[in-house]
């Protein structure tokens, strides 16, 4: 078991686009195992590879209530999205401690590889579709926190900042 750094927003490496996974082999089982394990220990639902830093477009996801269903989605693309919208409060491990709503479409539909490198398709809704596409956001370099306005974004920006020095005056 190795654990990840995850990166804290504002850090410009969150804003790095993912690149196609070539080919699902070992390396890509080890990064996988590495980031479910970073998920669970922090505890979250969810976690892309740009968020610890490596640019390839993998995600992991757990949205089961005993955080025993690992959700694996290598090379994962939207395919469709309903015109319904729906709201929901959403965090983000990049940005502990700060929650707010955002409005995203009620179902979609993903299209991705599976650990053994298999093409798959699901459809989602609830909070796995709203997981999807938090996650799928961050492979563009995208983090939550850009759907609310300037003023929140730049308040969060700061608090961060100012939280990180004060994690490095502490060592």
């Amino acid at each position: 078991m190795a654990l990840l750094t995850v990166l804290c927003y504002p850090d410009p490496r969150l804003h790095q686009v993912a690149k196609p996974v070539a080919q699902v082999d070992a390396r890509i089982k080890k990064i996988v195992a590495d980031m479910a394990d970073t998920m669970y220990e922090a505890p979250g639902v969810g976690l892309a590879a740009t968020q610890v830093d490596i640019h390839e477009r993998i995600v992991v996801i757990d949205v089961s209530d005993e955080q025993n269903e690992l959700r694996v989605f290598i090379n994962p693309e939207i395919t469709w999205a309903s015109p319904e919208k729906k709201s929901w409060r959403e965090g983000c491990l990049s940005v502990p401690e700060f929650y707010d709503e955002v409005e995203r479409p009620a179902q979609i539909r993903v299209k991705a590889l599976d650990l053994e490198g298999k093409e798959f398709e699901i459809e989602a809704d609830g909070l796995l579709a709203v997981c999807l596409q938090h996650e799928l956001d961050h492979l563009q370099g995208k983090v939550f926190v850009e759907y609310l306005s300037l003023l929140k974004r730049n308040r969060i920006s700061q608090k961060m900042k100012k939280r990180a020095k004060e994690l490095v005056g502490q060592r």
